[in-house]
């Protein structure tokens, strides 16, 4: 797999100036870094950690390590032990990777060494080292030196090594890490939770919860619900050194306070701690200026060796920070994503200049309350309701993330039109730049803080309290952060909210994710998409209504995915047990319900087939779910919704309980078919009341926009059509503007097409169903014109599309694919992938439409562009498969940046 750990070698180093110099720690094993990290079990090394601190010390048989990374991940890359992610691996019951529980703490505790030279320092500079995340307790040595502990996941913590530092000759760096205090265990069926009862005991026995660490490590019915072996122990974020002047500025904070609604000026308000390291007293000014302005302010200060102070700045006392017309942050759709950048300096009386600290920020309002008709959470950014369509987000389960993973999902998140992902409780507060990519793309982030209903609290408050406070302080200048929660569905939860409003103050909070507005989630699982039409797809009661935070399905990957997670012969029939596995303990009912589904297409006699009937059924429960979301927003329904969080957002290991994409980020059907629900003009069909409705997320009001509707039987030939002229306001969701008349003369299945006209005639917009004659028969029955009835789309003739591919921009891998229909029979469910000379799928790629339908005549064009132009194989091919097409390729010599 192509895809590194944690690629930081391009890190933005914002406070980098000719006044400091700074590295970053990253190996080069996995991620192309710079410095050689070795790793080997405290148990084996019989040594402490200021003789292994030393330059002479012989580490010639410790084995190689990733950093960031984990243990398990580098034996696992040092052939140590078998692939996780792979079949029956992982399960515990085989013993194959053996479990912390079961060997204990000390199996799982791990040196780890590394070597590097740093710039002789120049007179009145520092040089600190810094840790951005450790999971769990570390124990960090220096050229034979003790600097100190570090304990819990969610802490950064700073050493000042300027004593310690060989200038210009080899430092040495050694690092004790132990796991978690609490690893748990799985849960007996003969135990009891003092906390919630959930599905398959999530969370183990609960031990885990008390230690600040990452919850769902102990098995959750979304990933490996036995866990992760090792409890995810390791440096699993980047460890850096970097220069300061004897004052050191650290952990600025802009408040800004708009005008609403008029939004014609914000008084900013800037903060910034500045502390004397040095052995002197410090006399000079601290000043500040903000970017895309004329905005400079400056103060002075005075401090005593060791002292810290708080310097702010405030339009009361600074005029100037009152802005007139401030270019305001907006999330998706809603305006632009303006970010300012706020940079603090330091000078002392004789021009001594220390690093400056830089900061970028938004200008935007983000509140909520339960002014609604039926008391539930409604958000508003700017002073304007906002429609939440969003995504619970998982971290990836061994925290083998990278930039490439991140930036992938991320603009997957924005090109799917997802405009809000919840941290849940059980995962990770994720990284800068995670954060700053959301602050980019206007992606909202509800940010929980690691306890969940299904473990115990805990144990350490104060330890807590410092995880939290460290948080904030990083995150708190993202306006992409939206809100707080302290835990997932936990009632008995340890109060932060003074922390929150004495560090923060400009967001609002609940003290668990199910209260307060927000009702209970599901449904999690496949059931059949009629019953989002009529709202009982949960047994719990009506769910499209209100804020909702889990509510979602699950799809099959594609059958190249589904062959690098198991063996040929688990792949088809589907063995139980290893699929069953790699659903979560068979969570998503993957072979029960989403089996029988897929068979209504039609018996299966292959993988391929049956995989590809997996993508027909992910797209329609997929598209099914945003649709009915729709048509509910705010005021326009029924009932009044103001939010969802679709259950889940991606996947955190290989599955077969798949997302939008699936871990290795190849894109499903359901990704496409979701893109197509939340267009922000979008024309949808309602499948009990065969109406069409019209969806306006866009906050302008359009004119003289056509909504036509045609259906098609299967041997192409149109039975109906429709149009009607309308105009629409700002965010508005006209229902049923079209109702249809089913003919008699419908096939058993046949197709529906929407498209939407600007007063111009282009089209906006596009939808394309299919839909059987079969009756539904009501909640929780097997049958319905979405389910059941689909066995006639393997008569449709096979049909030759003609596609070519022209290179749009070799260096950025972007290329344009056109395809046409020259037949007189439908095109049904095409799709577009790369190979590479070895066959293998080539990913990430981003298609700009896929799994698509041709009509007689029709022509289309595709956007391509290739992620990872830095890794890929000379000659790919482009290959074209469909339902009923027949297979065709266009080979294409690709620039590969890397060469």
């Amino acid at each position: 797999m192509f895809l590194s750990l944690n690629s930081c070698q391009e890190t933005k180093d914002t406070d980098s100036t000719e006044f400091s110099k700074s590295i970053t720690l990253t190996s080069k094993k996995h991620h192309e870094g710079d410095y050689n990290w070795q790793m080997a079990p405290d148990s084996l090394v019989s040594d402490n950690g200021e003789l292994i601190a030393q330059s002479d010390y012989n580490s010639k048989d410790w084995l190689s390590a990733i950093v960031p990374g984990t243990v398990l991940t580098s034996l696992v890359a040092n052939g140590s032990m078998p692939d996780p992610y792979y079949g029956l691996n992982n399960k515990r019951g085989k013993g194959d990777i053996p479990d912390i529980y079961d060997k204990g703490r000390e199996y799982y505790t791990y040196w780890f060494r590394t070597t590097f030279d740093f710039p002789e320092d120049k007179e009145g500079e520092r040089t600190w080292l810094g840790f951005e995340g450790i999971n769990y307790i570390a124990q960090v040595y220096l050229n034979g030196k003790k600097l100190g502990n570090i304990k819990g996941m969610f802490v950064t913590k700073e050493f000042d090594v300027t004593d310690v530092m060989k200038k210009e000759k080899e430092n040495v760096l050694a690092i004790r890490i132990e796991p978690v205090e609490h690893p748990g265990t799985e849960m007996s069926r003969f135990n009891k939770r003092t906390s919630k009862m959930v599905e398959n005991a999530n969370g183990g026995n609960g031990e885990l919860g008390k230690d600040v660490t990452m919850l769902m490590s102990a098995g959750w019915d979304f990933s490996f619900s036995d866990g992760i072996r090792d409890r995810n122990t390791g440096i699993w974020r980047d460890i850096k050194l970097y220069t300061t002047g004897n004052v050191k500025l650290h952990d600025p904070f802009v408040k800004s306070d708009l005008e609403l609604p008029s939004l014609e000026e914000s008084a900013q308000t800037l903060r910034i701690s500045v502390t004397n390291v040095g052995e002197t007293a410090q006399r000079g000014s601290v000043s500040a200026n903000i970017e895309d302005t004329d905005i400079t302010v400056k103060k002075e200060i005075s401090l005593n060796p060791g002292e810290t102070k708080d310097v702010i700045f405030s339009a009361e006392t600074h005029p100037e920070l009152l802005i007139k017309d401030p270019k305001v942050w907006w999330p998706l759709n809603k305006g632009e994503q303006h970010l300012y950048r706020a940079t603090f300096n330091f000078e002392s009386e004789d021009g001594q200049k220390s690093r400056p600290k830089s900061t970028r920020f938004g200008i935007r309002s983000i509140t909520s309350d339960q002014n609604t008709p039926d008391s539930s959470r409604v958000f508003y950014v700017n002073g304007k309701r906002l429609f939440v369509r969003g995504a619970n987000w998982i971290p990836e389960g061994m925290l083998k993330t990278s930039d490439l993973r991140y930036r992938t999902e991320l603009n997957w998140t924005k090109d799917a039109g997802i405009n809000m992902l919840r941290l849940w409780g059980g995962g990770i507060s994720e990284s800068d730049l995670f954060f700053d990519l959301c602050d980019e793309l206007g992606i909202l982030v509800w940010h929980e803080f690691w306890m969940t209903g299904n473990t115990k609290p805990p144990a350490d408050k104060d330890l807590y309290f410092k995880n939290v406070e460290s948080t904030i302080k990083r995150l708190r200048n993202h306006p992409s952060l939206a809100y707080y929660v302290s835990s997932n569905e936990q009632e008995a939860v340890i109060e932060i909210e003074p922390i929150l409003n004495a560090l923060d103050g400009t967001r609002g909070y609940q003290y668990e994710s199910e209260c307060c507005g927000v009702h209970d989630g599901s449904p999690y699982k496949y059931e059949n998409p009629m019953q989002y039409y009529d709202n009982t797809a949960s047994k719990r009661g009506s769910r499209i209504d209100g804020f909702c935070p889990e509510y979602g399905t699950a799809t099959l990957p594609n059958v190249e995915i589904l062959r690098e997670m198991m063996d040929e012969e688990d792949l088809f029939p589907p063995n139980k047990e290893v699929w069953d596995y790699m659903d979560g303990n068979a969570f998503h009912n993957m072979t029960t319900k989403n089996d029988n589904a897929i068979q209504q297409f039609g018996e299966s006699n292959s993988i391929e087939d049956y995989a590809l009937k997996g993508q027909l059924v992910g797209a329609t429960a997929f598209r099914s779910i945003w649709e009915n979301w729709n048509y509910n927003k705010l005021d326009a329904g029924d009932r009044f919704a103001s939010g969802v969080l679709f259950w889940y957002h991606n996947s955190p290991v290989k599955q077969v309980c798949s997302r939008m994409w699936d871990w290795s980020l190849d894109k499903n059907a359901a990704f496409y078919y979701s893109k197509k629900a939340l267009q922000p003009l979008h024309l949808q069909f309602d499948f009990i009341k065969n109406t069409v409705t019209l969806v306006n997320d866009y906050p302008k009001e359009f004119k003289n926009y056509k909504s036509k509707i045609a259906i098609y039987n299967l041997d192409a030939k149109r039975v109906y059509s429709d149009s009607i002229n309308v105009d629409f306001k700002p965010e508005e969701v006209l229902n049923d503007i079209i109702a249809v008349e089913m003919p008699k003369n419908l096939s058993q299945v046949h197709f529906i097409q929407l498209q939407l006209e600007d007063a111009s005639g282009n089209e906006v917009s596009e939808n394309f169903y299919w839909r059987s004659k079969d009756k539904y028969e009501g909640p929780w029955t097997t049958t319905g014109p979405l389910y059941s009835g689909f066995e006639a789309l393997n008569d449709l003739p096979k049909v030759n599309l003609k596609m070519t591919m022209k290179s749009q921009n070799d260096d950025k891998g972007l290329y344009r694919v056109t395809l046409e229909n020259p037949t007189t029979d439908i095109a049904f469910f095409n799709r577009l992938k790369f190979l590479d000379e070895n066959q293998k799928l080539v990913r990430p790629v981003s298609f700009s439409d896929n799994y698509f339908s041709l009509l007689p005549g029709e022509k289309k064009t595709v956007d391509v562009e290739l992620l990872n132009t830095y890794n890929l194989p000379d000659t790919m091919t482009l290959e074209l498969e469909g339902w009923n097409g027949l297979a065709n390729s266009v080979e294409q010599e690709i620039k590969n940046n890397n060469q």
